[in-house]
């Protein structure tokens, strides 16, 4: 696998997998390649969100903790992913934990060279709003059906009727 983003082979259609020449060559300088095993914890819910994380190849389950530490998997993220984004651009904490399933090779970038980075690439704060609007749009799609899941398990439960739309 190459060390360059220039050299890559398995560049998918992400937002910085995608950029023009001389803005890869500058987040190339920006990111550090790591690959890590099966198991391995890239970051926990509620560390403090230091880094962004691409995934370049492999797999990473996406957990969260209930309150009685019960761990549910929202679902599972692969190559030409970003993870750690939103909480990276607030300054935030990390929502969920990212453990690696299938060994990954992972460009990390530093939340300060991040946003330096897009600072000086405006063009590509637009394609970061449009994939945080698409995880807000299945964040309340997935509330939207477990919301409804429970009304309707509730409802049948106690003999209400849900009514046709």
């Amino acid at each position: 696998m190459s060390q360059s983003c220039l050299d890559c082979t398995q560049r998918s259609d992400g937002v910085f997998c995608d950029l023009e020449p001389d803005a890869l060559q500058q987040f190339d300088g920006i990111k550090s390649l790591e690959t890590w095993p099966r198991g391995t914890v890239l970051f926990r819910e509620g560390g403090t969100a230091r880094s962004i994380f691409l995934l370049c190849s492999g797999r990473v389950r996406l957990t969260v903790c209930s309150e009685s530490g019960r761990r549910m998997t929202l679902r599972h993220a692969a190559a030409g992913e970003l993870l750690g984004l939103s909480a990276a651009l607030a300054g935030g904490q990390y929502e969920v934990t990212a453990e690696v399933t299938e060994t990954v090779q992972v460009a990390q970038i530093r939340r300060r060279e991040l946003l330096q980075f897009l600072r000086e690439h405006g063009d590509i704060c637009m394609q970061i709003v449009h994939l945080l609007s698409e995880d807000l749009h299945v964040a309340y799609n997935r509330v939207r059906s477990v919301g409804l899941v429970r009304t309707r398990h509730h409802n049948e439960n106690h003999g209400h009727q849900i009514p046709a739309h």
